[in-house]
């Protein structure tokens, strides 16, 4: 019996369906992790690699965030006129789960782990229900090791991802994590954590770096700390995401630099302090930004950072103001992100109820289209600022004066830039 799990490509306008510095998404590997042996399974992350519709798949399993919906659903549309029963999971069905089931024969609500061996024994019965809700938040203690066997792992510049965390302990209104998992905040067991970074394969430099996919890799400071220390003994080279918190932590922070740690994501997301208390995020403080960047420089780790776009309390002079304090501070790379209301977020029922969604074309949700009318300015307005901010940042100048104070990390981070760049740069064009 075949079971064929896809991840739809982005759409061609995206700057995301662009960008050549990739990683696998975990979510995918992880299920097929779950799946019996009895299965024939095959990955196709249609990113990098085309999808087969005469394959002739038993059963077609696609997971989808909202940017992807549209091409998840004609995805779906295309197996089940072939007679090919299709699954849709993840972010976006379970928020909209009627929309999904209109494109599926089934939609999972929430985590799969709770549910997908009871998807398989329904469909092997012929008894397939249309909606499949989990009973609530998974375990995830004893998860399998996910199936990277099943990845085309040479088209990923890197391709160890892995998990330790779920969820985020705090509750920003945009965020969809949180939306999804609540404010929970759940550890694997360092026992797992282990068994699994022995099982990857670590050939040359790529895969001697290991994407941690954590939401908040410093969530819980007791837990990192016992993590930081499995991953010094294992001589581990890796990157992840984490608050500004852990700038305030000198024992956390060093703990951090002296486990291998080469990067780290970090949504610093406005210098307005008014917006960060609007958005629920009172715990960055506008204040202490730069001295924070310092301090993270000083011990050697890079620092990808994210800024919004477009809160009601931005006019036109944000992108200038927010362009010269990152050139300033040198952050290493950036997203820089129009405000997107994703459905599912107090942000989306916010912005629906004062009636300012311009559209529900789900495509165009992918951080860098304007889908709302902002209030401090117009959506043109908005549009042009986020390019030419995304322009300079990415200039050739610009790299060169910011990545070159130190060098470690340089093997990450100046392919990141590049890629970041020459994807801006085909995206303006079309």
């Amino acid at each position: 019996m075949k079971i064929l799990f896809i991840i739809p490509k982005w759409p061609s306008f995206s700057l995301w369906g662009k960008a050549t510095f990739r990683f696998p998404y975990l979510s995918v590997p992880l299920l097929a992790g779950l799946t019996p042996s009895e299965f024939d399974l095959r990955i196709v992350d249609e990113n990098i690699d085309p999808i087969d519709f005469d394959s002739r798949p038993d059963l077609v399993a696609i997971s989808s965030i909202t940017p992807l919906a549209p091409r998840a659903y004609e995805i779906a549309d295309t197996f089940r006129e072939r007679d090919v029963k299709v699954v849709l999971g993840g972010y976006h069905p379970t928020w909209l789960s009627e929309e999904a089931s209109e494109h599926a024969d089934s939609v999972v609500i929430g985590e799969a782990e709770g549910v997908w061996a009871g998807i398989l024994e329904d469909y092997k019965s012929g008894n397939i229900k249309k909606i499949y809700r989990a009973p609530g938040l998974s375990n995830i203690s004893n998860i399998p090791v996910p199936r990277r066997d099943l990845l085309n792992r040479d088209k990923y510049l890197l391709y160890n991802t892995i998990q330790t965390t779920r969820g985020c302990p705090f509750d920003c209104e945009f965020c969809s994590v949180t939306a999804f998992h609540g404010k929970s905040f759940r550890q694997r067991p360092l026992e797992d954590v282990e068994k699994e970074i022995v099982s990857l394969e670590q050939k040359g430099w790529r895969g001697r770096y290991i994407f941690v996919v954590d939401d908040n890799i410093v969530g819980d400071r007791r837990y990192a700390l016992k993590l930081f220390g499995l991953f010094k003994e294992y001589r581990i080279k890796w990157m992840s995401q984490a608050s500004t918190t852990i700038a305030h932590d000198d024992g956390l922070l060093k703990s951090c630099a002296e486990s291998g740690c080469y990067g780290l994501f970090m949504g610093f997301e406005s210098l307005n302090q008014e917006t960060l208390n609007r958005m629920n995020k009172r715990f960055n403080r506008v204040a202490h930004y730069e001295d924070i960047i310092n301090k993270i420089h000083d011990h050697g780790i890079r620092i990808q950072g994210s800024f919004i776009f477009g809160y009601d309390d931005d006019d036109v002079s944000i992108f200038d103001k927010t362009l010269t304090f990152v050139q300033k501070v040198k952050l290493d790379a950036i997203i820089f992100a129009v405000l997107t209301p994703f459905p599912g977020t107090k942000i989306f029922k916010k912005l629906e109820g004062e009636g300012r969604i311009l559209t529900k074309d789900w495509s165009f949700y992918d951080m860098d289209h304007v889908v709302f009318r902002p209030k401090g300015m117009t959506p043109e307005e908005l549009r042009i600022g986020h390019e030419i901010a995304y322009k300079e940042f990415y200039s050739l100048p610009s790299i060169g004066k910011r990545l070159f104070g130190f060098m470690r990390g340089l093997q990450i981070f100046l392919p990141m830039n590049l890629s970041l760049r020459s994807a801006w740069s085909r995206t303006i064009r079309r």
